[in-house]
Formats: structure tokens, sequence, C-alpha cells
């Protein structure tokens, strides 16, 4: 062999060793996404419209470290907390199962406050007649909803608190409350104001609602205070876990939820192997049938370049400090898209060949020929991909981004495999072995259509077809946009036994969502697609298992787009 067929040789076994190296065992080198394994993903908007100026500064850095407490106290396996952009966290939780616990263990400022309730009943009347007097706000008991009038101004605020935690009140019949523990400010500053204020009822307001209000019976030295409100063990502990953290430096707003249940991960990981298996089957049957020797050479790059894709997803954190190998199910598009084109390439290499080798050109002149003329077609194929998959990673969210990354490693590694690695197989057949002739078959007979002469006419239908598409689109208005550029949400539920849809329906018109869009699926009428307005979906769930309490219902999939996000994906 020549020495530079030797040193493409090495080329080629030190870079699949490399990627064998990095993409094996596949499953401690890549990560699944959310999509495949299960959870939660977020994009939170901090609110610091309320702030005064110099809070503003450091408060996006401060909910990010907030919520890294919250979360990593909850419990959450490898969570991704990060800023992105001036105002926005993204959040990502996998294999969070509670989704309206961890909701509310995100979303929720928990600032805690303790204000002073008015014992004057004149001013509380002309509040329930609607004349709130200045300096007070009207708030309603949350057990019995009675009426209080409450000073606007706190003496005291969450900033004080050193511990919160969970007990049990005796006086209850063992509900769980929760216990407050003041620092030494804190609690010099609550003996005074209970000694100062005996008989006086002190109302704990959380996140602007009231939560109870109990009355000063003497002087509270031990700087201690509990809330109390009916709650469940769960809630208690959410509460206290939020009020040990610390409040948050602003409102949080959910812009954007990916929520996936295990049972639709699962479902996936099955649904894409299946169809990843039986086409490429398909592809390398085909292949090995239709172009015999070179077909099975096209078959190994195929496997090579399905190496090389993982070995380059599990290099990425190599390369770039930060960034994790992960696989989602538009990465699982992705790298079947890049096969797709790999296959192409080594379709246009070997109907070259074939062309040189009718001429009766010697094989190895046929083998230059071939990837030489083939050469500018895939090159420009691969480029234009390229630059599109650059746009989807540049102006795309998380799985578009996705999507992206694997396509652009899949179309690098397909560029090489199918012009370097097959090329370099076929001159080692000829030099080694001593290959000879290139037999394949032709099911399709040459064409005398001379489509240069007939190129005004397909400008004419090209430009006709993407006329009528762009119209359509126009005439479909908000139709023709999923909820990722107009906002809305997408609940998807599965249902222990079959219901009627007709009964969905009628449980949704009762709590006003009758202009809900509802689908169920053929093969599988135990699901059911459920797709509203972002704001008016959040109650769906509890009312259907309300409804529903005899039926076990699951969760597959929830997907909310808030409309701030989806005007600044549509601007994008």
């Amino acid at each position: 062999m020549s020495r530079k067929l030797v040193y493409k040789c090495l080329l080629i076994t030190g870079l699949l060793a490399l990627m064998v190296f990095y993409a094996f065992p596949l499953n401690k080198r890549i990560n699944l996404g959310l999509d495949l394994k299960g959870g939660m993903h977020l994009l939170l908007r901090v609110d610091t419209t309320s702030l005064k100026e110099e809070a503003r500064e450091g408060a996006i850095d401060r909910a990010v470290e907030i919520l890294r407490n919250r979360i990593d106290e909850f419990g959450v396996r490898e969570p991704v907390i990060q800023k992105q952009g001036e105002d926005e966290i993204v959040v990502q939780l996998p294999g969070v199962t509670e989704r309206e616990r961890a909701l509310s263990l995100i979303g929720r400022t928990a600032f805690l406050q303790f204000k002073f309730v008015s014992d004057e009943k004149d001013k509380l009347s002309a509040a329930l007649e609607g004349v709130i007097p200045e300096g007070y706000e009207l708030q309603y008991a949350q057990e019995d909803k009675e009426p209080l009038l409450i000073h606007k101004e706190a003496v005291l605020t969450g900033g004080a608190l050193k511990n919160a935690y969970v007990r049990f009140d005796s006086n209850e019949f063992g509900q769980p409350i929760v216990a407050l523990e003041f620092n030494a400010q804190g609690t010099s500053e609550f003996a005074r104001i209970s000694q100062d204020n005996i008989g006086r009822r002190l109302a704990i307001i959380l996140d602007g609602k009231l939560q109870s209000a109990p009355r000063i019976k003497e002087k509270i030295p031990s700087g201690e205070a509990v809330i109390s409100g009916r709650f469940s063990i769960e809630k208690a502990q959410d509460l206290a876990l939020v009020l040990r953290i610390g409040a948050l430096p602003a409102p949080m707003v959910v812009e954007e939820e990916r929520t996936v249940g295990p049972l639709l991960g699962e479902d996936s990981i099955k649904a894409g192997l299946k169809a990843s298996f039986i086409g490429l089957s398909l592809v390398f049957i085909f292949m090995a049938v239709y172009y015999f020797l070179v077909g099975l050479v096209a078959d190994i790059a195929l496997v090579m370049n399905l190496i090389f894709i993982f070995g380059g997803l599990g290099i990425l954190p190599v390369l770039f400090p930060g960034v994790s190998a992960t696989l989602t199910l538009p990465g699982i598009a992705g790298i079947v898209l890049s096969l797709g084109m790999a296959v192409d390439a080594n379709v246009l290499i070997n109907e070259r060949m074939r062309e040189e080798f009718s001429l009766g050109r010697p094989i190895l002149s046929v083998i230059s020929n071939g990837y030489q003329k083939a050469f500018s077609a895939i090159i420009d194929s691969n480029i234009t991909t390229l630059i599109a998959a650059f746009l989807l990673f540049q102006f795309g969210t998380g799985p578009i981004r996705g999507f992206a990354v694997t396509l652009t490693i899949g179309l690098l590694s397909s560029m090489f495999t199918s012009l370097v690695v097959t090329r370099t197989i076929l001159e080692i057949l000829v030099r080694k072995f001593g290959l000879k002739h290139i037999f394949m078959l032709k099911i399709i007979k040459e064409t005398k259509i001379n489509f240069i002469a007939k190129r005004r006419i397909c400008y004419l239908i090209s430009f006709l077809l993407i006329t009528a598409g762009l119209v359509a689109v126009s005439l479909g208005g908000s139709k023709s946009w999923g909820i990722d550029f107009t906002g809305g949400k997408i609940q998807e539920y599965m249902f222990e036994q079959p219901v009627a849809i007709q009964e969905v329906r009628q449980k949704l018109s009762e709590i006003g969502q009758s202009n809900a869009v509802i689908q169920q699926f053929n093969d599988n009428p135990r699901a059911y697609l459920i797709k509203t307005p972002a704001a008016e979906g959040d109650d769906i769930t509890a009312s259907l298992r309300q409804a529903f309490s005899e039926r076990k219902i699951d969760i597959l999939r929830v997907e909310s787009v808030g409309p701030v996000a989806g005007r600044h994906l549509r601007t994008k």
C-alpha cells in the first residue's frame, strides 16, 4: 500500500478508537433528555418590575442560588439551574414525578410578613362596602373566611427567621404545623412586639395571603411562632423548606414548562429505538442488495458514522466544559436525518462510479473520478444543512438545540465516513485484494429528460408551490402556529380505564373550559390530549382527578408556553 493510504488507515483507526472510548458504555457517557426519561423543564422569568433600581442588581443571581438550595433540599438528582439572558432562569429536574409540588416549591416567593389586625369595626364595615381605608388591606381567614382588616405595614418579616420546621399540634388533632424560630435580633423584636400588644391579633401573611391571625395572649420571649392552616404533611414540609431557605428576591413567572411523565418517556425510548432499528435495517439491506460490495462498504461506513455520532456526543463535555452530552427525542431525529444524508452521499458516489465503470475506465480511475464528481454535490448539500443547523441552535430553544447539535455532529461524521472511510476501504480492496470489477443492480434505466432545457417550467412550478404554501400559512392565521409561538398549554393524560370523550368534555365545561381542544388517540383510547390557553389550564388536572376519582389518571406530559416566551420565539 502507498504511504498516503497507510496514513489514512492510521487516521481512521485512531479516530474510531477515540470515538469508541467516548461513546461506550452509552449509559455512562450520554445522558437521556427529560423527554426520554421523564422530568421537568422550566423557563422562569424573574419579575423585577416591583423592585427598586438598587435591588434589581444581583437579583437574578440571588434567585438562582435560592432555587438551587430549594431544589437540593427537595432531593432532585443532577438538576440544572442556570441563568439565561437578562432576567430568565432555566431549571431542569430529571425524574421529577410530583409536578404540582415541584412548581409550588420553585415558584413560591415565600415572602413572610407579620402585620397587626385592626380592631376598628367601622373601618372594617367600610372596607366590606368597598371603601378600604388608606394604609389597610382586606383579607379573609382561610378556615372560616372571617374578614379581617390588616395594616399594610409589616412589623416583622421572614428576614428575621433562623429556622423553620414541621411539628404536630397537640391541640388540633395532631395537625401538622410549621414552627418558626427567629434569630437573635428577630427574637428581641418579637418579644417587644408581643409585650407591647397583648390582646391584639397578629396576622401571618405569606406571599400576600393570610395564613392565620392568632391573638397575642402574653409576651413571647422564646422567639418562636407557628403557622397553622390544615396543611398536609407534604405541604407543611415544603412551606418549612422555602421559609428556611429564604424568600426569592422577586416573583417568578413560569414562561415555559415541559413536563414528561415516566410512562411517556419509556414509550418514547421504545418507539425511537424501534423506528431507528427498522429504518437502519431496511437501509442496510437495500444498500447491500442494490450495490453489492460497494453497498456493504457503505453499510460499514454507516455503522462507523453511528459510532462517531455517539462518540461526538460523549466528547462534547471534554471539548466544551459545562456542556453535557444529552440525547433527546429531537436529537434522535437529528441522528436519523444525518444517517439519511450519509446514505444519500454514498448513493451519489456509487452512481458516479457506475457511470465511470460503464465508460470502460480502470478501477482506480473509476473510484477517483466517482468521488471527485460527487464531491461538490455532497459538500453543497451538507454545508447548506449545517447552516440551517447553526441557525436552529442560535435562535432555537432546548429541544430544537438538541436536534441541531446531533444533526451537526452527524453531518460532520457522515462527510468523513462517506468521502474518506469508504474511499479508503475501496482502495484497500483494489490494491491489497485485487478488486477489478464493481457490480450493481440497475432497476431504473437512464432517462433522457433535458432538465436544463425545461428549467423555466421548473422555476414556475417551484414558485407556485412556494406561493401556495405562504398563502395557506397566512390565511390560517394563529391556527397555523403551535403553542411554541402563540403561547398555550398542552396536557396529555392516561386514564386507567377508557373514558368517553363526551364525559371529559362535560367535566371541562363544568369548570369553564368548554373551548378546550380535546383529542383522543385511536391507537390508545385511554389517552387524551387537552389544549388550552396557558393561563386557563391550571385547574384541569385537579378537576379531572376529582371527577374521575374511581379511575387512576397519570400525567404523560405537560407543555406550557407563556405569551411572552411565544412572542420572543416568534420574533427570533
